[in-house]
């Protein structure tokens, strides 16, 4: 998974950018200066399975984040870098949401409610300039050529700048399957699923479960592909000079239930439905990420190509059973192991071995 993290100047967006990756890089304040960092995702599980299988190495599953440069008002078209966000499977707005007299912020008070809807302003406007420019492109071209590959992406285009000039994000708009195919070449960045993530004031530590009720994003929230999560990137970056025995005492005392970068994740997960499985062994114990109602084929090709190719059969067993059972034998003489075909659909958790001939 990518996820391009952006926002308005002074929300802790960089912070939580090196919070999140474990990088000491400096941020980059340049226009269209990009920062990459990977987040490994911790997974109990996958420890447990280490646990049992004592393996060579374990391999965790990982995101990929993008700190993009900070922008102000009437900037994003020309700041954010569309050919990079291109790939990216989301966009994730870091709203300030704590109060510190000594950080200036452009719109004077602080407001996460109307932070998140200018933004989603602007992401709309960025996208009526290039649905625009490329309108007019194809009127010229349907006039010259009269080819239909260009009138169906003509109209396409004219549904979806209908909407933004009603100031509708594209990822509220119902497109079919083959018009989003396509307008796949295009960077619209409010079709994007978004994850607005709130760097929160430490008063409000105790309320970040609460998500969009505590900071009034409650309409936010019930807006297709659109997810909000809560976080203190400031108290979390106290916490991280801490051994993990204080770091659990401090969050406990504060009333933080999980860590940033957990809920970074699961939140993540969440908004782009998407499950890890996992394959165990004496070498190596590794969770993958894929899509939820992901077939086991195609689920084998994202370990490699030829187990899809040749893909014969699933052996699999459910995380609990396997942890019950103790060892994958004893799955088997138990029933718990079960043999799936390409169209068994792979849920959270599983633990997969593919059977494959090339």
């Amino acid at each position: 998974m990518r996820i391009g993290l952006f926002g308005f100047p002074q929300t802790g967006k960089s912070t939580l950018f090196r919070l999140l990756t474990g990088s000491d890089a400096p941020a980059r304040a340049g226009r269209g200066e990009v920062q990459v960092g990977v987040s490994k995702v911790p997974d109990p599980r996958l420890e447990r399975l280490a646990e049992m299988y004592s393996p060579k190495r374990v391999t965790q599953a990982t995101i990929e984040y993008l700190d993009l440069a900070g922008m102000t008002k009437g900037q994003a078209a020309d700041v954010l870098p569309l050919d990079q966000l291109r790939v990216v499977d989301a966009l994730a707005h870091v709203v300030r949401g704590f109060q510190d007299e000594g950080v200036h912020h452009t719109e004077g008070e602080v407001d996460v409610a109307r932070d998140a809807a200018t933004m989603e302003t602007e992401l709309i406007l960025a996208d009526h300039t290039i649905a625009e420019r490329r309108i007019e492109k194809l009127a010229l071209l349907v006039m010259k050529a009269n080819r239909d590959e260009d009138k169906e992406e003509l109209g396409n285009l004219r549904k979806a700048l209908e909407h933004l000039e009603q100031d509708v994000p594209l990822r509220n708009v119902e497109f079919n399957e083959r018009e989003r195919f396509v307008m796949r070449g295009f960077t619209f960045l409010s079709m994007k699923p978004l994850l607005i993530v709130v760097n929160a004031d430490e008063a409000d530590a105790a309320r970040l479960d609460e998500g969009a009720a505590a900071f009034g994003l409650e309409e936010f929230a019930k807006h297709p592909a659109t997810g909000v999560v809560a976080l203190s990137a400031k108290i979390e970056e106290e916490i991280a000079q801490l051994d993990d025995e204080d770091a659990d005492a401090f969050r406990k005392e504060l009333g933080i239930t999980q860590p940033a970068l957990d809920r970074m994740i699961r939140a993540s997960y969440g908004l782009l439905g998407r499950i890890s499985f996992f394959t165990v062994g004496e070498d190596e114990c590794r969770a993958w990420t894929v899509r939820s109602q992901t077939p086991a084929r195609r689920a084998a090709g994202s370990i490699h190509s030829d187990i899809e190719k040749g893909f014969i059969r699933a052996e699999v067993v459910a995380y609990d059973d396997l942890v019950e059972c103790g060892s994958w034998n004893t799955a088997k003489e138990r029933g718990s192991l079960r043999l799936e075909g390409k169209e068994y659909l792979i849920q959270d958790g599983d633990i997969s071995h593919f059977r494959f001939n090339v």
